[in-house]
C-alpha cells in the first residue's frame, strides 16, 4: 500500500492487480491530498479492501476482473442494490487567499514597532491589491515577476521594490515551512535568465561626505532653519554616526563628562513619536572629541530647554517651529473675513497687515467683518517638541546637499534654493519673487545624500583613520559575533587616539572654511570662526617671534 510523497503532501496509491496500481482521486478527478503519510497508507487500505468487496472505490467506479458467482438452483437470492462509498475530500492548504495568510501571519510577528508598521504598509498599499484575492496555490513565479514589471512600470524605486519583494518571500516562505504550499515562487534564482550577473542587482550605493561636506551642510542647514539646533545636530550625527531617531531622543540627561550616551530613539510610528529601545538594543556610550564636547555644551546652555508635551522629557534638539496659522482663536478665518467682505484673501492679508494699498473703502469693509464675526489676529505658531522625518528630510536636509527644494505635487516642481550674495554661502531668500529677488542659488555638496549618509560617512571616516574594528562596531552600534571580536577589547588607548584624529579632522575643516570666508551668517559657526583665525593669527606671531 504505497504512499507517494509529494513534498508537502502524499497520494494514495492501492493495488488492484499484480504490478497494477490506481491512485485515489476525488470527485473532481483530481488526487485527493494527504497531510501526512498514515493517512495516506489508511486510505490505501480501505480503498483496497472496498475494491475487493464492491468493486468500487469512492465514486469512481473500477472494473472487475472475475465474473459474478451463478445463482443457486434451489431460490435466488433476494436482489440487493450497493451504495457506492464516497470518501470525504480533504481541503487543500494551498486554497487559504493570500490575505487571509498575511493577516495572520502579521499578527503572529515579534518584530520592533517600527519594523510592523512598515510591513503592515508594505502589505496593505502594495502586495494586497494584486495578491491579496489570489489562493496562496495560485501566487507563481509569472505572476510575482509581472507584479515587479508593473512596480517598476509605475516608477517605483528599485530600493523600494526590492522591500515590497523581500517582504512577500517571507510570507510565502514561512507558508512553505506551514505546508501551505510547495515551493517559496518569490525566491529569486540566483543569475537564471541574467547575462549581466548579480552586479546588476545591487543596491543604490549611500551618498557620503567628508569632514568640510559635512560643516557647510550644517551651515546651510542652520541657515534654512534660522537657528543654531540644525547645525549642532548635522555636526554631531557626522562625528558620532548616530541614527536620526537616535538624535531627535537625545535626552540632555545623558549628555556627560565628553561623551554622549544612546538610550533611546524616537521613532515615528503612523504619525506618532514612540519613545523605544535603539535598533537591535544597541545602547552605547559614543566619546566626544574635545572642540565637539565645548560645541555641544555651550549650545546646551545658552538654549533653553522645556519638557516636550507628548513626553514630558527634556531633549537636547528641539523641532522647528509650527507655521502660523490664518485661523484665529474663535476659529473664524481670513477665507471667512474675505467671504463676508466681498474682497479676495490677499485683501485681507494686506489690511490685517496696515499695508496702505488699500483703498479706505475696503479697508472699512474688512475691518467691519472683522467686528461682525469676532477675528482676532493669531498669535506666532509655538515650537513643535522635536522634528518630523518627512519635514527634516524635505525642507531642510534636501535642500541643505542638493541646493533645490522637492517638489511639491504635481503643479509645483523642484526648484533652486534662490539666495542673495551678500554673505558667504548665502542666506536663502523667501517671499513673493523670492527667484526674482535672489542673486544666486546654491551648488550641490552631496547631492542624493540622506541622514543616514552621515552613518556610513563617519564608518568611512574611521576607516581612513585606521580605528580598530572593535572600537567602529561599538561607536556605530554593530555586533561583530566572530572569534577575534571576542577576544579583542576596546582600550583607553584607542578611544584617545580616536579623539585625537577626529579633532584633528575637525580643525582641519574648520581651516578649509576659513579660507573659504572668514565670517558666516550662523552665529554659532562666526564664532568658531572668529575663534580660530585669533588662534592662528596668535600662532604666526609666536612662529616671527
Amino acid at each position: 500500500m504505497p504512499a507517494i510523497s509529494r513534498g508537502h503532501y502524499h497520494e494514495a496509491r492501492f493495488k488492484i492487480a499484480p504490478g497494477d496500481y490506481r491512485t485515489i482521486y476525488d470527485e473532481n478527478g483530481k488526487p485527493v491530498r494527504y497531510a501526512t503519510k498514515k493517512l495516506a497508507q489508511a486510505a490505501c487500505l480501505e480503498a483496497e479492501i472496498e475494491y475487493r468487496l464492491l468493486g468500487t472505490v469512492g465514486s469512481v467506479a473500477v472494473a472487475r476482473s472475475v465474473s459474478p458467482p451463478a445463482a443457486p438452483a434451489v431460490s435466488a437470492a433476494p436482489s440487493m442494490s450497493v451504495v457506492p462509498y464516497t470518501m470525504p475530500s480533504i481541503p487543500d492548504p494551498g486554497d487559504q487567499r493570500f490575505e487571509e495568510y498575511a493577516e495572520g501571519w502579521l499578527d503572529d510577528q515579534d518584530l520592533a514597532d517600527s519594523t510592523v508598521c512598515n510591513y503592515e504598509s508594505y502589505i496593505q498599499c502594495h502586495l494586497l491589491p494584486t495578491f491579496g484575492p489570489m489562493p496562496l496555490k495560485d501566487i507563481t513565479r509569472k505572476a510575482v515577476a509581472e507584479w515587479e514589471k508593473a512596480l517598476r512600470a509605475a516608477g517605483y524605486a528599485r530600493d523600494s521594490i526590492t522591500s515590497y519583494r523581500a517582504v512577500l518571500h517571507v510570507i510565502l516562505e514561512d507558508a512553505v515551512e506551514a505546508g501551505k504550499i510547495p515551493v517559496n515562487t518569490a525566491r529569486r534564482r540566483r543569475n537564471r535568465g541574467r547575462r549581466a550577473g548579480r552586479r546588476s542587482n545591487r543596491a543604490t550605493e549611500k551618498v557620503i561626505t567628508d569632514a568640510l561636506g559635512a560643516l557647510l551642510i550644517a551651515e546651510r542647514a542652520a541657515l534654512l532653519s534660522g537657528r543654531d539646533d540644525e547645525f549642532v545636530a548635522v555636526i554631531l550625527k557626522f562625528y558620532t554616526g548616530m541614527r536620526l531617531g537616535e538624535l531627535v531622543g537625545l535626552e540632555a540627561r545623558y549628555v556627560t563628562d565628553h561623551r554622549v550616551r544612546v538610550e533611546w530613539q524616537l521613532t515615528e510610528i503612523a504619525g506618532k513619536l514612540v519613545k523605544c529601545e535603539p535598533k537591535n538594543g544597541s545602547r552605547r556610550d559614543i566619546h566626544l572629541p574635545d572642540p565637539l564636547w565645548r560645541l555641544l555644551v555651550g549650545f546646551m546652555e545658552r538654549t533653553p530647554r522645556p519638557p516636550c508635551d507628548c513626553h514630558q522629557l527634556s531633549y537636547v534638539f528641539r523641532g522647528q517651529a509650527k507655521r502660523r496659522s490664518r485661523r484665529s482663536a474663535s476659529g473664524v478665518t481670513q477665507r471667512m473675513l474675505a467671504d463676508r467682505a466681498e474682497v479676495t484673501l490677499s485683501t485681507v492679508s494686506l489690511v490685517l497687515r496696515g499695508c496702505a494699498n488699500v483703498s479706505d473703502l475696503t479697508r472699512q469693509r474688512v475691518l467691519r467683518a472683522v467686528a461682525e464675526l469676532g477675528y482676532t489676529k493669531p498669535s506666532a505658531g509655538a515650537g513643535a517638541g522635536h522634528w518630523r522625518r518627512s519635514g527634516f528630510y524635505a525642507w531642510l536636509y534636501t535642500p541643505a546637499v542638493s541646493g533645490w527644494y522637492p517638489p511639491r505635487g504635481k503643479n509645483s516642481p523642484a526648484r533652486p534654493v534662490p539666495v542673495s550674495a551678500k554673505d558667504f554661502p548665502g542666506v536663502p531668500v523667501r517671499g513673493r519673487n523670492a527667484s526674482g529677488r535672489a542673486d544666486a542659488c546654491w551648488m550641490p555638496i552631496a547631492n542624493g545624500m540622506t541622514p543616514h549618509g552621515n552613518r556610513h560617512s563617519h564608518r568611512t571616516l574611521m576607516e581612513e583613520l585606521g580605528t580598530p574594528q572593535k572600537l567602529i562596531n561599538a561607536r556605530i552600534g554593530h555586533e561583530d559575533s566572530s572569534v577575534q571580536s571576542r577576544y579583542t577589547h576596546v582600550t583607553k588607548t584607542m578611544v584617545d587616539k580616536l579623539m585625537d584624529d577626529l579633532t584633528r579632522v575637525w580643525t582641519d575643516a574648520l581651516d578649509r572654511r576659513l579660507a573659504m570666508s572668514h565670517r558666516s551668517p550662523v552665529a554659532v559657526l562666526n564664532g568658531l570662526l572668529l575663534e580660530r583665525a585669533e588662534r592662528l593669527r596668535q600662532d604666526d606671531l609666536a612662529t616671527a617671534a
